[in-house]
């Protein structure tokens, strides 16, 4: 969902999900092939295949089940939340260690006979604090719990293990069992306008800036100059907006005397306007400009495009065509975070036209450059107490999304992060 980055959502807590958890079992076993250490943990997923998936302020409940007479040696049992951040080719960055121990033959009155289970709860934190890296003492800064991320030929990847660690005495090698689990933020967008919220309660149309300036962001207008059919040089007026909502409503309108040039141009298939991610992984990562990034540390993709369609609000006007659009918001998406070393950011970018017959003026901006950028930030979750947002209930029969863009194929569990699998799991 989007929403302008200059006013990023705020953490706050969530309602949990009313349907049942799933149970993931892991267990480790004897030369004989009979397990000896089991690992059982209650989560979100789907499924229990599936990496185990918790949220905001999550408590992990499970429990620990040791067979004592094959647990060779054990002293202590311990089970450990831990996160860290790998740039690849560089060792882990922890920045996040829970540990609890669940059994210690130094205290424990009596040593543990046969199978025996030890339950555990851990509370994930909203926050972590993070040493700052240079030279000297540096300050700690706060940050918020940064979401998973894991991505084939990803350069830095975010990791959340869960594990539990059966340590024996001196010179003996320590046994783990754990898995990777999947954590997803509470971020909220801000609330739409109230006559957006009212067609969204209606099903009816989004209305435009003009009628609702209070839920869109207006850019200023840029200058189309160049050349059709090799004839004619054209200047065209544009005007950019969008909507500070979800999911991501847009409106396009061109301005110009030359009524033909205005037809070629506001064909809906001439009209470009992407979302764009950016990975910066270095020390610039928490910089707000994120221009100023070395290219070889910073990685930019494509991850959408809008369709759009001619606008039925108000009457005709000569000289003026006005587009109405979308873009759809991803479900592989992963939440914006800013964090030390590393952090993704999206970008709206509205590119220069691409129609048959037009060609732009030198020194206008040409191919892939964009005309307009704009930070926005995907959040997890509606803002309360709003109706759901409804996609492209304007979009006239025609105009269906065409699955436009080269959208990176990410982990699976990571489609688990967008707004209508919370919605659907309870979270309004």
């Amino acid at each position: 969902m989007g929403q302008a980055a200059a006013e990023p959502p705020g953490y706050s807590a969530q309602s949990q999900p009313t349907r049942d958890l799933v149970e993931h079992e892991y267990q480790l076993e004897d030369t004989k092939g009979r397990a000896w250490l089991r690992l059982k943990v209650k989560s979100h997923s789907t499924s229990s295949k599936q990496q185990p998936l918790f949220f905001y302020k999550d408590t992990i409940s499970g429990t620990v089940e040791l067979d004592a007479g094959k647990a060779d040696g054990a002293k202590a049992v311990l089970v450990s939340l831990v996160a860290g951040l790998t740039v690849v080719g560089q060792e882990e960055i922890r920045f996040l260690e829970i540990v609890h121990e669940l059994w210690n033959a130094k205290t424990a009155s009596s040593k543990p006979t046969a199978k025996q289970q030890f339950p555990f709860s851990i509370t994930l934190p909203t926050e972590t604090d993070v040493p700052e890296k240079g030279k000297g003492k540096q300050p700690t800064q706060i940050y918020p719990l940064p979401p998973s991320f894991s991505e084939r030929a990803s350069p830095a990847y975010m990791d959340y293990r869960l594990h539990v660690t059966v340590k024996r005495g001196a010179l003996r090698v320590n046994q783990t069992l754990g898995t990777s689990f999947v954590y997803v933020p509470l971020t909220r967008a801000g609330a739409p306008s109230p006559l957006r919220q009212l067609a969204y309660s209606e099903g009816t149309p989004v209305i435009g800036p003009e009628a609702d300036p209070e839920g869109w962001k207006v850019f200023p207008s840029v200058t189309l100059t160049g050349t059709i059919f090799d004839t004619r040089k054209v200047e065209l007026e544009c005007t950019f907006s969008y909507a500070l909502g979800t999911p991501i409503p847009l409106s396009l309108t061109l301005r110009g005397t030359d009524e033909q040039a205005l037809d070629l141009l506001a064909s809906p298939a001439a009209i470009r306007v992407q979302l764009t991610r950016l990975l910066l992984v270095g020390s610039h990562a928490t910089q707000d400009e994120v221009e100023s990034g070395r290219s070889n540390n910073s990685f930019s993709e494509r991850m959408g495009g809008a369709y759009f369609w001619p606008s039925t609000e108000g009457a005709p006007q000569p000289g003026i065509r006005v587009l109405n659009g979308e873009l759809e918001v991803k479900k592989s998406l992963t939440l914006g975070f800013v964090f030390p070393r590393f952090s993704i950011r999206y970008m709206l970018a509205l590119l220069p036209p691409k129609a048959p017959g037009f060609a732009p003026a030198a020194g206008q901006a040409t191919g892939d450059e964009p005309l307009l950028v704009q930070p926005v930030a995907i959040a997890s979750a509606n803002a309360q107490g709003t109706p759901p947002p409804r996609s492209s209930c304007a979009a006239p029969p025609g105009y269906a999304h065409t699955g436009e863009g080269d959208y990176n194929t990410t982990i699976g569990f990571l489609e688990n992060g967008n707004q209508r699998f919370l919605m659907h799991h309870g979270f309004q």
